[in-house]
C-alpha cells in the first residue's frame, strides 16, 4: 500500500520528518485536533520547539504509529516515551486500548520487578527529563525499588531473591552483633558505590533522603557521600564541584554526627574555599566538624588563613568550631570529651602563639573559649602565653595584664609558678598572683594537716605529741615565713620567698606522710590487741 507524505514535522530544529498525516493523527490527539477532518491534499507543516527527547524520541513514536501500536518499551526509553505520549496526547480517547500512554503506564507499574542494571539505566535517563519522570512516578518508583534492593542486598548480588535474611548490609540493626560482624556488613554494603556514582547530584539527594527515611545505616550513607564527592571531582567543572559539595554537605547534615568521619569532613573543608559554596552549606559543615572536635588532630586544625589576611592560621574558624562543639553537644559533652578538646586546643594555641601577626584579642579568645572546668592543669596554657608574650614583646602592659588575667593560677603547678615569677615576659602583677596562689595552697595544706589529729587515738599520746610538735613547729615556721612575705616587694624578693615556701611544702609533705604511717601502725596494733583479748579463755 502506498504511503503518502502529506505532513512535515520540524522537531526542535534538529530534524524534519515527512509523515502520513492520517497514520500519525490516528494515534495523536494533539495532531488530530490540529487538523480536524481536513482532507486537503496540500502538505501541512508542524513545528515543535519543545518536544521531549528531541528528534530521536519523535522517531520512536513515529515507528509506534507506523507499526500499528507495537513498540519495545524498556528502561532506556520508558521515560522518553511516557513524556512524548503525554505531549502528543496519545491516549485511549484517540486509539482506544492501543495507545502509547497506557502501555508506558503499565510498564511503570512493573518497575519493582526490574533488575538492578535496569533500574540504573532508567534513572540515568530520568536525569534528562527529571520533571516529567517525577510527575509520572517513574523516578519515585525507581528510587524506591533501588533503596529496597540496597536494604535487602547480600554480599554481591543486587537481586533480592538471592539475599539471605541476615545479610542486610544497609539496614540499621538493633541486635547485638559483634564489631567484626558489623565491619563485614559495612564492607559488603559498599559494592554499589561505583554504580550509584553516575547519578546526578539531584538524584543523589533524592536517593539519600529515601535511604534515611528507610532507616538505612548512617555509617554506610556517609561513606557513600564521601566516595561520591571524590568520584565526581575527577571530571567535574567548578560549578559542578560546587553543586556536588553542597548536596553532599546538606545530606551529611541529616545524619547522626557520630556516624561521620571527622577526617573526611576536614577533607571537604580543604577543597570548598575555592568553590564558593553557599553560606548555609558552609555553616552546616563547620557545625558537623565542631560536633566532633574531640576526634580532630592538631594537623586538622592548622588550616591556613583566608586569602587577604595577615595571620598564618585561620583562628576564627577554630573559634567557630569550638562554639559549635559547646552549643551543639548538649548532654553528650562528657567531662572526658571536654578534657580531650581542651588538650587539643592547648596544643593549637601553643602552635599559633608564635605567629607575629596574631592579635592579642584573638589569642585571648582562644584561651577563654572553653570553660575552666575542662582543664585540670593550666601549665600548657602558661607555656603558650610565654611564647606569645615573647614573640609579641611590643605589647603594652595593659594588653599583657589582660592576657594574664585569663590565667588560672590555682591550677598552675608549683614549678610553673616558680618559672612565672622569674619570667621577665610576664607583668609583675602576674608574679604577685602566682605567689598569692601558692600561699593559699600552703594554707589549705596546713589546715588539712591540722585535721588529721581528729583521727588520732588516746593510747598514742607519745606519738601524737611527737607528730604535733613537728607539725606545730612547721606550722609556726610557715606562718611566720608567710607573714614576712611582702607582696609589694620587688620580684627578686618574691622569687626567694616562693622558693623558700616550696621547700617548706616538701618538708610538710614528708611530715604528713610519716604521721600517716605511724597512725596506720597504731590502728593496726590496736585492732590486733582487741582481737587477741577476745580469743583468751576465761580464768574463772
Amino acid at each position: 500500500m502506498a504511503v503518502c507524505c502529506d505532513l512535515e514535522v520540524d522537531v526542535n530544529g534538529e530534524e524534519t520528518f515527512l509523515l502520513d498525516k492520517k497514520i500519525i493523527c490516528s494515534f495523536s490527539g494533539r495532531l488530530s485536533k490540529l487538523f480536524g477532518k481536513s482532507t486537503s491534499a496540500k502538505r501541512n507543516k508542524v513545528i515543535f520547539h519543545d518536544f521531549p527527547g528531541g528528534a530521536e524520541n519523535f522517531e520512536l513514536i513515529s515507528r509506534f504509529c507506523y507499526d500499528n501500536g507495537k513498540i519495545d518499551i524498556n528502561p532506556s526509553n520508558i521515560s522518553l516515551l511516557y513524556s512524548a505520549a503525554q505531549f502528543m496526547e496519545m491516549n485511549n480517547s484517540v486509539s482506544g486500548n492501543c495507545n502509547l500512554l497506557e502501555k508506558t503506564k503499565k510498564s511503570i507499574e512493573e518497575i519493582s520487578y526490574w533488575t538492578w542494571p535496569d533500574l540504573l539505566v532508567a534513572l540515568k535517563h530520568c536525569q534528562d527529563l527529571e520533571q516529567v519522570a517525577t510527575s509520572s512516578g517513574i523516578l519515585e518508583k525507581c528510587l524506591d525499588s533501588l533503596v529496597g534492593r540496597l536494604a535487602m542486598t547480600s554480599e554481591a548480588s543486587p537481586c533480592a531473591s538471592t539475599s539471605s535474611p541476615d545479610s542486610s548490609g544497609f539496614r540499621l540493626s538493633c541486635d547485638t552483633r559483634s564489631t567484626e560482624s558489623l565491619k563485614n556488613s559495612i564492607s559488603r554494603a559498599t559494592w554499589c558505590f561505583e554504580d550509584l556514582s553516575v547519578l546526578s547530584p539531584n538524584l543523589i539527594e533524592m536517593l539519600i533522603k529515601s535511604m534515611v527515611s528507610r532507616k538505612c545505616n548512617h555509617v554506610i550513607i556517609s561513606r557513600f557521600l564521601f566516595y561520591y564527592q571524590k568520584a565526581k571531582f575527577y571530571t567535574a567543572s567548578s560549578d559542578e564541584k560546587r553543586k556536588v559539595s553542597e548536596i553532599v554537605i546538606d545530606m551529611l547534615y541529616t545524619l547522626d554526627p557520630s556516624s561521620i568521619s571527622c577526617k573526611s569532613l576536614f577533607g571537604i573543608l580543604r577543597v570548598v574555599p575555592s568553590l564558593n559554596i553557599s553560606k548555609s552549606s558552609r555553616n552546616k559543615l563547620e557545625s558537623l566538624i565542631g560536633s566532633q572536635m574531640d576526634q580532630a588532630t592538631l594537623d586538622d586544625l592548622l588550616i591556613p588563613s583566608p586569602y587577604g589576611t595577615s595571620y598564618l592560621y585561620d583562628v576564627n574558624l577554630v573559634l567557630r568550631f569550638l562554639k559549635a562543639f559547646l552549643h551543639g553537644g548538649g548532654w553528650q559533652l562528657s567531662p572526658m570529651r571536654m578534657k580531650k578538646v581542651a588538650s587539643l586546643v592547648d596544643l593549637y594555641i601553643a602552635e599559633v602563639a608564635a605567629d607575629p601577626c596574631l592579635k592579642s584579642s584573638k589569642f585571648l579568645a582562644l584561651v577563654v573559649a572553653l570553660p575552666d572546668s575542662s582543664r585540670d592543669s593550666w601549665d600548657e596554657l602558661y607555656h603558650a602565653m610565654d611564647i606569645y608574650l615573647e614573640v609579641h614583646a611590643g605589647l603594652s602592659e595593659e594588653e599583657k595584664v589582660k592576657i594574664c588575667y585569663a590565667l588560672n593560677y590555682e591550677k598552675l603547678s608549683a614549678e610553673a609558678c616558680i618559672y612565672l615569677s622569674q619570667n621577665a615576659n610576664f607583668p609583675s602583677k602576674s608574679a604577685v598572683q602566682a605567689l598569692t596562689s601558692q600561699q593559699l595552697k600552703l594554707k589549705n595544706l596546713l589546715q588539712g594537716t591540722n585535721n588529721t589529729k581528729l583521727y588520732m587515738d588516746s593510747p598514742c599520746n607519745f606519738t601524737k605529741t611527737r607528730g604535733k610538735g613537728k607539725k606545730d613547729e612547721a606550722n609556726e615556721q610557715i606562718v611566720l615565713y608567710s607573714g614576712r612575705l611582702d607582696i609589694s616587694a620587688d620580684n627578686e624578693k618574691l622569687r626567694a620567698h616562693l622558693q623558700g615556701m616550696q621547700w617548706r611544702v616538701m618538708e610538710l609533705e614528708k611530715v604528713c606522710k610519716k604521721m600517716q604511717t605511724q597512725m596506720a601502725k597504731i590502728m593496726k596494733s590496736k585492732v590486733s590487741s582487741h582481737s587477741t583479748a577476745r580469743s583468751l579463755p576465761r580464768l574463772c
